[in-house]
């Protein structure tokens, strides 16, 4: 015990931290109360006095029923006997009206703590604290309501008088005294503290851990999973499995963990502002005296933690049970509903060509669907989308074929090209025609976008990696009007589905009138035949001829199977007018135009990049060296195929190509050698004169200019005299020209109709025009002539016609190398000649005699 002030301070009249560990003797309490009344008692609590606390209860606390609800709770939580001990054992009351309970601890006391406290209130500032909030707006003033003396603290007691304490009243003694202090144990003792600590009224905020992060307001109509969750679910479906609930007072419900017989272990609905759950204790899951939303607290036990991915998990989990409302998606900007394309760039409104007599012009556009909007947030459902846009066919000008899908656009010199798609292209494409987006939740306002994103690069990469594509098959470029094989014309711009075809014109094209006339019919044979073609110095009717059919060619290419001649355009001199023949195809249907390779690995080169890259109907391998003999197996077997092979430069996988282009070679002197004779068809210019480029007087004049401004009516006109034939029955009249039969038998009676003569008349002039037929035909002719049919050996011929054996170069071959150059020939006819091999048995040797074809036309009386 010690002895108290008498100046209302409440303060010990000795210096006293000696008795915190040194119990006071009655020497001393004699000597310290010598009966003067004017002195307080008070006791020194802890283990000094033998391990007791004081448990006080303010005069706000007594005054605001804090007491009342602590005794109900004790009550309720079964610890009402061990309570009405303490209340009933040594209870006094303080001058300010609070109540002081004594226990005694088995195990020793803590030290002092506060168990409950409020805000003060504003009528209940002192002026010193209204200073303090004037100086410290943001300053908190708290009113203790619990508060304990244990180890080290020290508490006045009755019959203190009111000269101790500053309102000059006594404490009182309620019941017992310090005989009938109750003994409990700390667990206990820990109990009753948390029922106390309970009636805390200080505000507690949600910690970032155990709450989600704040919140901005949703957009009109939206709703969170969470709020929703917390709105419509009570707390033992949340907690149930956790905590049993014991009472209720009031708005604050109070629950035990499962498994604990006595004592509260959390409560609910105790604080003002939103409904929580608190804890006190450190025995469950939850993190001990924080504050738990229903939401926060169902994140917890579902998703075994609070941090931020964890709140989004939970709400994702909610809102798939059918909590929250979904806001209106913010959309993206709109697009225009619809454009006009014209599926090449060639027609324009504003440069269509004026109409002309016979012709119709003007450019027809056609309106295409909106462009479509795909949702790319999930890839697999990206590619999807992507796959059924091509198959509904809302993806404009793309197209597929043998290497997978592709465009057509036209190049730097207005040429069409046909582009194999990489991932890039396809990126890019999609980024032009299809408003792709991903949908993603605002972190704050949890509303669903719609963000513009483009497809992945992989994406694009899987998609270009499967086998087929629902596209339409693009099966070639044609750069004017052209017949189908049903004999119906084709002049809608861009695609066509009925052959795969895709025009895009090398002129504005005009439309012809629906039914062909004998006028259009002359006028347009005067602009092809008396116009344009008047003045060059053909060497026979068979060149002009065979010119007028490569020229018809393209506008037929669909009309016919099988692979086309190359056409030979060759001259005795330069300026002969060989480059104005190649500019007429240029002006008319644009052309591929590429230098003579050096050898037969860049000419296959060189045919796969025109086959697989270009759009030009007309590839033309210019400018041979004077004299050159051409002769190429490559070039042979282009010609005879109707669909073209190889690996394209810079791919792995080999490609196919129809073989769909009219092949020209020009040159001065040009001669064939090997298979190529019979792959070609001769066009030759002679202009019999010195200086041909000066000559003068033409019937259109320069044709260059007048092909420049002119060029849709000459299409016009070779477009018209082929309707012409069409519209006549299509009359064919039968040659025989090899594989090459189909197509010579079309164009001899296209040529026919026309009045165009001289179609394949030149048979015995192109023999003079193959070097290697003229040197073998004249070597079994001397053959035959000398020796009759006679077997001789390689190299009785070779010392009996040295003049006449076939050389390679300057020297005579070696036996052996004539004997290989015949058996590559024996059967083969040069001329009406052929070379045959006779075995000789008995000498064991080969020998070979010539034989004559006396009936070519019958295929009998060889001798």
């Amino acid at each position: 015990m010690l002895p108290i002030k008498a100046d209302g301070s409440k303060k010990p009249a000795l210096p006293w931290l000696r008795y915190k560990v040194t119990r006071s003797t009655p020497e001393e309490h004699d000597q310290w109360f010598d009966g003067s009344p004017s002195r307080g008692i008070a006791v020194v609590y802890g283990g000094v006095s033998g391990a007791v606390e004081m448990l006080e209860f303010e005069g706000l606390a007594v005054r605001d029923g804090v007491l009342d609800e602590v005794t109900e709770i004790m009550e309720g939580s079964g610890l009402g006997e061990v309570w009405q001990s303490i209340t009933t054992g040594w209870a006094s009351q303080s001058p300010s009206g609070g109540v002081h309970y004594r226990v005694r601890v088995e195990g020793g006391v803590a030290g002092n703590k506060k168990l409950a406290s409020r805000l003060a209130r504003e009528d209940e500032y002192t002026a010193e604290e209204r200073q303090r909030l004037a100086e410290k707006p943001n300053s908190k003033i708290v009113r203790v309501l619990i508060e304990t003396r244990g180890e080290g603290g020290y508490g006045l007691v009755e019959p203190s008088g009111g000269s101790v304490h500053a309102s000059g009243r006594p404490y009182v003694r309620l019941a017992g005294g310090p005989e009938s202090i109750p003994t409990i144990n700390a667990e206990m003792l820990e109990a009753v503290h948390a029922v106390c600590h309970m009636v805390d009224a200080m505000p507690r905020e949600e910690k970032a851990k155990t709450a989600p992060r704040p919140k901005r307001e949703l957009p009109e109509g939206g709703v969170r999973p969470g709020d929703d969750y917390e709105a419509r679910t009570d707390w033992p479906e949340i907690i149930g499995d956790e905590f049993d609930p014991l009472f209720t007072r009031g708005n604050t419900t109070y629950w035990r963990r499962k498994g604990k017989n006595q004592g509260i272990s959390a409560t609910t609905g105790h604080a003002a502002d939103r409904d929580r759950l608190y804890v006190f204790t450190t025995s469950t899951t939850f993190e001990a005296e924080t504050p738990y939303d229903k939401f926060a607290a169902y994140t917890h036990l579902t998703q075994g933690g609070t941090s931020a991915e964890h709140f989004k998990r939970a709400a994702a989990e909610l809102r798939g049970r059918g909590y929250g409302t979904e806001a209106p998606r913010r959309r993206l900007s709109s697009v225009p509903a619809q454009h006009f394309a014209d599926g090449s760039s060639a027609l324009d409104a504003e440069h269509a060509p004026d109409t002309q007599e016979g012709f119709e012009g003007g450019p027809q556009l056609r309106s295409v669907s909106s462009r479509p909007e795909l949702d790319i947030t999930n890839e697999a459902d990206g590619i999807d989308g992507v796959l059924q846009l091509m198959k509904d066919g809302r993806l404009p000008d793309l197209y597929k074929r043998s290497g997978g899908p592709c465009w057509v656009y036209r190049d730097d010199n207005d040429d069409p090209v046909v582009k194999q798609l990489a991932a890039d292209n396809l990126r890019a494409y999609l980024a032009d025609h299809v408003t792709s987006f991903v949908v993603k939740r605002n972190p704050l306002t949890e509303r669903e976008e719609e963000e513009r994103e483009l497809l992945m690069p992989k994406s694009c990469s899987t998609i270009l990696g499967r086998k087929d594509w629902p596209l339409p098959v693009l099966r070639g470029v044609v750069t004017s009007p052209v017949i189908r094989p049903d004999g119906s014309l084709l002049d809608s711009l861009g695609y066509d589905r009925a052959t795969g075809l895709y025009l895009e014109p090398r002129v504005p094209l005009r439309r012809l009138a629906p039914q062909v006339t004998k006028d259009s019919l002359e006028r347009a044979k005067s602009i092809v035949l008396e116009q344009v073609l008047q003045d060059f110095p053909w060497v026979a009717a068979s060149d002009r001829a065979h010119y007028v059919g490569a020229l018809l060619t393209p506008i037929l290419r669909p009309y016919f199977h099988g692979p086309t001649p190359m056409f030979v355009i060759t001259a005795t001199a330069a300026g002969s007018g060989k480059s104005l023949l190649k500019d007429i195809f240029r002006h008319c249907y644009g052309i591929a135009d590429t230098a003579w390779p050096e050898n037969d690995t860049e000419l296959r080169k060189s045919i796969t990049t025109q086959l697989y890259g270009t759009g030009q109907p007309v590839v033309v391998l210019d400018n041979l060296p004077n004299g050159s003999v051409i002769k190429s197996p490559v070039l042979s077997a282009l010609l005879t195929s109707e669909v073209w092979g190889d690996r394209v430069l810079g791919a792995t996988s080999k490609v196919t190509m129809p073989n769909d282009r009219l092949w020209i070679v020009t040159g001065n002197a040009l001669r064939t050698g090997g298979d190529n004779r019979r792959r070609v068809m001769w066009v030759r210019l002679d202009p019999d004169c010195p200086d041909p480029d000066q000559r003068d007087g033409f019937t259109v004049g320069d044709l260059r200019p007048w092909l420049r401004h002119n060029a849709s009516t000459l299409v016009a006109a070779l477009v018209t005299l082929v309707r012409s034939w069409i519209a006549a029955g299509a009359p064919a009249v039968r040659v025989r020209k090899g594989d090459y039969s189909e197509w010579a038998s079309i164009i001899a009676g296209l040529l026919g109709f026309l009045g165009v003569e001289g179609w394949m008349a030149d048979r015995n002039e192109a023999l003079d025009q193959d070097d290697e037929l003229q040197e073998w035909a004249l070597f079994l002719e001397m053959w035959r002539q000398t020796y009759g049919a006679e077997p001789l050996a390689t190299g009785a011929l070779i010392q009996g016609l040295p003049n006449h054996v076939p050389r390679k170069g300057d020297e005579l071959p070696s036996a052996n190398q004539l004997g290989i150059w015949l058996k590559a020939r024996q059967g083969r006819y040069f001329g009406t000649h052929k070379v045959v091999m006779v075995v000789d048995s008995h000498r064991k040797q080969k020998l070979w005699r010539v034989d004559v074809h006396e009936d070519r036309g019958t295929g009998r009386h060889e001798s």
